[in-house]
């Protein structure tokens, strides 16, 4: 089939989702657009902020779109595009997007409290201990798998020693991207610029940083930028939400739409032909169809990880309910489609039915980097903006990740009354320890490497969907709401996940 098609039929099923099974959901729940967020009722200035509704859909679009939707697709391409391609839309409308929603409306309705929080509330303490020990333990491993893939990805040295310009480039940009989304933060926080302003500011420091990070690379080692990232981590996960998380995700959206609308607009230039069969079997290299294909594709169709976005951050911001659609099930339609362009790019990549060679992230990028070129961006342009995104979407993740790490720590060990808790509590608690504490822990899975970790990673990810969705069942019983609808995702992760 031609990947033109296969493109077109994704925008029109999720769009479809999104109007129809989406705004279902929220009416039969219930919406109150003039009640008080807890972005108002618990405005701290550190986690609690109002914002309006595009930054807060790009903090979770921006957190959730990693590494998955484009590593998962990829690999499990070798079963043939049509499975991947059905998992992505019914995953995504049906599973990913209900969880992701669910979880926000679920914390936003309990005054922005995290999913651990919500599990002591519905289903007791004991659970709430299980679950926050097992959330933090998870976001070791992202840490671990996402810093050494960024890491990996801004090595300003090949194999050889000779240097690598669009690595380097985009390493560069990464940096200024930080910078720039302090002074963006600032500009935001003091100046209060309406949504049109603010659009125009953010799109020409985009601009600007990309055209000064091109023309300065920054050639450094791999271990080197694990120890750059680490101190990002840590600078991310203290620094209250509007000077440094927020606006950088505001302005990595930027660049995740606009390589999506890239390739979009390259596939339909160059149309070309899916060169992958449509399936391939039930076991492909030994491994099964089920569960291998659902534990794979993450992201892309549903992720645990994202209902600690929803519950952690996002909920914390929110302005109006009603924004709670759009942030919650919207952000994952977009993601399952870069899923479905990831997984077109591998298939038109392919060469007589196999899969080419290289990583999911050099396969998506050189040859989305191809599809840019068609539209008249010179090559060296499109290969280190293509770079530039494939980083942002792995370090995008990581800050949210290092941020709900350190909450999930602190949760653990904290109590009511912390202000006659003891010293050890106290300690554990604090918000720096538990931050450096974390990271510490992360940087150590680093150096097992990305490949050994993503298998455990993707099964910790499909666990930890089917817990919180049981949870959002117990949520939506004991608050009166119908729960018939998350039975489906809940028991086909259960049985993904226990077979795997």
């Amino acid at each position: 089939m031609n990947s033109l098609t296969i493109v077109a039929i994704a925008i029109v099923v999720l769009v479809a989702g999104y109007a129809l099974y989406g705004r279902w959901l929220a009416k039969t729940w219930g919406i109150d657009p003039k009640a008080k967020t807890p972005a108002y009722t618990h405005e701290d200035g550190e986690d609690y902020i109002p914002t309006p509704k595009a930054v807060v859909f790009s903090h979770q679009f921006s957190s959730i779109a990693g590494a998955g939707p484009v590593t998962g697709p990829i690999i499990a391409a070798m079963f043939g595009w049509l499975p991947v391609l059905l998992w992505l839309l019914i995953g995504g409308i049906f599973f990913g997007a209900v969880q992701d929603f669910t979880a926000l409306y679920a914390s936003v309705k309990n005054e922005g409290k995290s999913m651990g929080v919500l599990i002591e509330k519905y289903i007791g303490k004991t659970g709430r201990k299980l679950f926050l020990l097992f959330s933090w333990l998870f976001t070791l491993l992202v840490i671990a798998a996402f810093t050494d893939m960024v890491a990996g990805t801004f090595n300003g040295f090949t194999v050889t020693g000779a240097k690598s310009s669009p690595n380097a480039a985009a390493a560069s940009i990464s940096m200024l991207f930080i910078l720039g989304a302090v002074v963006f933060g600032l500009f935001t926080k003091y100046v209060k610029p309406n949504q049109k302003v603010e659009f125009v500011a953010g799109l020409v420091l985009l601009i600007v940083m990309l055209a000064v990070g091109i023309a300065f690379p920054l050639y450094f080692t791999k271990n080197t930028w694990i120890a750059v990232v680490m101190v990002y981590l840590f600078l991310a996960s203290v620094m209250p939400m509007w000077l440094m998380m927020q606006p950088r995700d505001y302005l990595s959206t930027f660049l995740l739409v606009g390589m999506i609308i890239g390739a979009v607009l390259g596939v339909f230039v160059a149309h070309p032909a899916m060169n992958l069969p449509a399936f391939s079997g039930f076991n492909v290299g030994g491994k099964s169809l089920f569960p291998t294909l659902f534990i794979t594709i993450a992201c892309g169709a549903v992720s645990g990880f994202h209902s600690l976005v929803s519950s952690g951050t996002s909920s914390k911001t929110v302005s109006n309910e009603k924004d709670m659609l759009c942030v919650g099930y919207g952000s994952m339609m977009v993601e399952s489609l870069l899923g479905v362009i990831a997984l077109v790019v591998v298939g038109a990549a392919a060469v007589g039915g196999k899969m080419p060679e290289g990583t999911p992230f050099q396969i998506f990028s050189g040859n989305v980097a191809g599809f840019l070129t068609l539209l008249g961006i010179p090559k060296h342009v499109a290969t280190c903006f293509m770079t530039m995104c494939v980083s942002a979407l792995a370090l995008t993740t990581l800050d949210a990740v290092a941020r709900i790490g350190r909450m999930s720590f602190q949760e653990l060990f904290s109590v009511d009354d912390m202000k006659n808790a003891k010293p050890w509590r106290k300690l554990l608690c604090n918000t720096y320890f538990s931050t450096i504490f974390t990271l510490a822990c992360g940087f150590v899975l680093t150096k097992i490497g990305y490949q050994t970790i993503w298998p455990l990673f993707g099964s910790a990810n499909q666990l930890l969907s089917a817990l919180v969705l049981i949870t959002l069942c117990v949520f939506l019983k004991v608050t009166g709401r119908s729960n018939k609808m998350l039975f489906p995702p809940m028991i086909i992760m259960l049985c993904v996940t226990f077979t795997a």
